[in-house]
């Protein structure tokens, strides 16, 4: 006993995780945005931050609404957390194999067995004539019998423990920790991205009701028009092209008017899809709508880059290769497994087991080591490795991914004011045409 005691020692004291430590690598990340104005701060990490019911800055009750409908009802978030709550157990399995494996078995047996008799005879003579002699002998085996039945009560109890002397239960729980906060990230990204799509189709169809009613406007203009060219023509003061060119103009009107209901029809089914309504069921009244335009704090862009979840989740997943690299070298280290085992047995009854038991017990020490695998371990540490290599180009990808996507609507935002002001000057010059015709 005392020198199992000291190897269980030693070989807690002789644990160590194999494979890399991971760090987070360095990117490339500029000091400042190309696009950006003055006074827009630098990045910093926080993907973890709750992003709030962001859609409420727009002060549309129905927006809200259809928002928080959303949340509970979206089959594509749905499938995601069911995703995340798998690969939480996924990490309470790999915290398993830190303990030992306990089991009992209880089994009793009823059994009768018959005896076997054998029975011998000897002769011997003398004949008169001769002075020879002989012997005979004879044997007989049959059932002569058989006891009553008896009743084996046994109870047994085992455990096993395989020490993770090489870090691979650590280094599993590490992968499996990273695999659900990727999971995670996921899980925000996909809410993310289902939130923004539902508010973008929400104001495209409220746009499209906007068009919709300038396009009305403009078919009852043409057909004044149309009315007042003919009267001209009638009165000889136009000419018959006057006529079919306002008649045209009348007809592409019209044209553009039906199109547009096209749109609006295919992101009302969009919406309803979000929400998880079927599109049958669902419909959205046009109203009179203007957009709400709101200021951009100076911070807003770069807060958007810290908390996007999937430059998140692409560090996660490049951690959990990491934890995949150490797990597949440990595998070129023995493997050390604990046993023990104890039983008690009784006659008759199961009363026995206190009265008059039997007991037994066994510890073992079990080392158990690959020779030859044809290479098997080494192809895959470097097929580990090079999944890590891949995911890091990925990681590097998204993080360049992120900052282009800030540079596009920075540049976006200060083209479309400018944009924005031409029309402004436009649609003031054409209501003083307008009035000056008038």
């Amino acid at each position: 006993m005392n020198k199992l005691f000291f190897l269980i020692s030693f070989i807690f004291l002789a644990a160590c995780a194999v494979g890399p430590d991971y760090v987070r690598p360095a990117v490339d990340a500029p000091k400042k945005f190309k696009e950006a104005p003055k006074g827009w701060k630098i990045a910093t990490p926080s993907d973890s931050f709750n992003r709030g019911k962001w859609w409420e800055i727009f002060h549309d009750a129905q927006l809200n609404s259809l928002e928080e409908s959303l949340n509970i009802s979206n089959q594509t978030i749905a499938t995601t957390i069911a995703q995340h709550e798998q690969a939480q157990a996924l990490v309470d399995e790999a915290r398993a194999a830190y303990f030992p494996t306990l089991s009992t078995a209880l089994s009793i047996t009823r059994q009768k067995s018959s005896t076997s008799i054998t029975s011998t005879t000897t002769s011997a003579g003398a004949s008169s004539n001769s002075s020879s002699t002989s012997t005979g002998t004879a044997a007989v085996s049959g059932s002569g019998g058989s006891s009553g039945p008896s009743t084996n009560n046994l109870l047994t109890l085992n455990a096993s423990w395989e020490p993770d002397l090489w870090g691979a239960v650590r280094r599993t729980v590490e992968a499996s920790v990273a695999n659900e906060q990727a999971v995670a990230a996921q899980l925000a990204l996909v809410r993310l991205s289902s939130q923004a799509s539902l508010a973008q189709y929400y104001f495209e169809l409220r746009g499209v009701d906007r068009d919709q009613k300038l396009l009305n406007e403009t078919v009852n203009a043409y057909k004044e028009i149309l009315k007042l060219t003919k009267d001209q023509y009638a009165s000889g003061t136009a000419a018959l092209a006057d006529v079919v060119q306002a008649q045209s103009q009348l007809e592409v009107s019209q044209a553009q008017a039906i199109n547009v209901g096209i749109a609006r029809a295919q992101y009302e089914h969009a919406i309803a899809v979000l929400i998880g309504k079927p599109v049958a069921d669902f419909s959205l009244r046009a109203i009179s709508y203007r957009t709400k335009i709101f200021k951009i704090p100076l911070e807003f862009p770069s807060e958007m880059l810290e908390r996007r979840p999937d430059v998140a989740q692409a560090e996660r997943l490049m951690a959990q290769a990491s934890a995949q690299i150490g797990i597949a070298i440990s595998t070129y280290f023995p493997t050390i497994t604990l046993t023990a085992s104890g039983s008690a047995s009784a006659k008759s009854s199961i009363g026995n087991w206190i009265a008059n038991p039997l007991y037994g017990w066994s510890l073992g020490v079990q080392a158990a080591e690959t020779i030859f695998d044809g290479g098997l371990r080494n192809a895959t540490i470097n097929a580990a490795r090079a999944n890590y290599r891949g995911l890091l180009a990925t990681y590097r990808q998204t993080v360049l991914a992120a900052f282009q996507d800030v540079e596009d609507n920075l540049v976006s935002v200060r083209l479309l004011q400018q944009q924005q002001n031409a029309l402004d000057k436009a649609a003031r010059d054409a209501k003083l045409s307008l009035k000056l015709v008038l």
